[in-house]
């Protein structure tokens, strides 16, 4: 092996070309690669995900489910960027020693995507849940003669209004539309004719914007570690948004046992989880949070008992990808049909 790194060196030396000087790859294309693989797999789960989920089960699928669960993913996504920013900041005024400069805000393109997405959702809605083919299909005032048109109306606005926020001197009012968005997708999931929709509603709300908290939150904490290379205050960070998280994740399950158990009796639901659609995303979607759990407890253990907590960030990286496999799993529950209650 010594010779043949001599050998390079004599060749380097010989045709003038300095040791060290080829090309090198730019270290921002495999980070955007993996992240295209990411976003494409993610869609891949609303996109395929009903015709297996709906396999054998003898359930119909609804008009553009396929499409109606890649618009409600994007949506989830969208909400859960600027609302993990906001709670971040907000974290690191409590950091001591923790430099000014925070990464780039992605509120902006994240309301524009979440537009788009709220718009075509929308669109769906004017049809009477049917996919248009052509714009003469739209009926755009019929939006406000119904619960859910005023809902998708209300979701179009809050993404404008959010964005308006974000490129504003006050970036930190984009709290209250993407409140109102919360509140309109809680309000949304639960019909008037289902059994106590307040309640549901109010489970809806506590999960989404905790679940929001969580994945918006931790995607940006990483982005912060990563321009910033601080040591002990990227620890300190890191460590404060564990704590927080820990505190999420107990929110997010108690409210999500508990939104199963009301359209899915204790009685019924392993036989649901199996037998039916909605059942089988749904034990897809807890699986992937026992993963999600597990990574966070490593990381958490990393960020006590290494040498360098910062190594959290490698189960944390694993963390972020395996949430964004539980917003297309969300995304893919709301189109598919709900459970009959036995």
């Amino acid at each position: 092996m010594f010779c043949e790194d001599l050998e390079v060196t004599l060749t380097r030396s010989s045709t003038g070309i300095p040791e060290g000087s080829g090309p090198r790859p730019r270290p921002g294309v495999g980070r955007a690669v993996a992240v295209l693989v990411l976003v494409a797999a993610a869609a891949c789960v609303p996109l395929l995900g009903p015709s297996a989920a709906l396999h054998g089960t003898g359930e119909a699928a609804a008009p553009g489910t396929a499409g109606i669960g890649l618009l409600r993913t994007v949506l989830f996504a969208a909400l859960c960027v600027p609302l993990g920013e906001l709670f971040v900041r907000r974290l690191v005024r409590s950091v001591p020693g923790t430099p000014p400069a925070l990464p780039r805000s992605w509120a902006p393109y994240a309301a524009a995507v979440g537009f788009v997405a709220a718009l075509g959702l929308a669109s769906v809605v004017s049809t009477g849940n049917l996919v248009p083919h052509s714009p003469a299909d739209l009926d755009v005032g019929g939006l406000y003669a119904t619960r859910d048109g005023k809902l998708a109306l209300l979701e179009v606005n809050a993404f404008v209004v959010a964005g308006l926020c974000a490129v504003s001197g006050r970036p930190g009012t984009q709290v209250w539309p993407l409140g109102a968005l919360v509140v309109a997708e809680a309000l949304r999931a639960h019909p008037t004719t289902e059994y106590d929709p307040l309640l549901g509603s109010a489970l809806t709300l506590v999960h989404l914007t905790c679940a929001s908290l969580w994945v918006g939150g931790l995607l940006y904490v990483l982005r912060t570690l990563r321009g910033r290379r601080a040591g002990e205050a990227g620890a300190a960070l890191l460590g404060l948004y564990a704590r927080v998280a820990a505190a999420l994740l107990v929110a997010l399950t108690a409210t999500g046992v508990c939104s199963s158990l009301r359209r899915m009796p204790a009685e019924t639901i392993l036989t649901q989880l199996t037998e039916t659609a909605y059942g089988r995303a749904l034990l897809a979607k807890v699986i992937l949070m026992v993963v999600v759990a597990g990574l966070a407890l490593w990381a958490r253990i990393r960020l006590r008992r290494a040498a360098d907590p910062l190594t959290a960030c490698t189960p944390a990286r694993a963390e972020v990808v395996a949430l964004a496999g539980v917003v297309a799993l969300s995304g893919l529950l709301t189109a598919l049909p709900v459970p009959i209650r036995w």
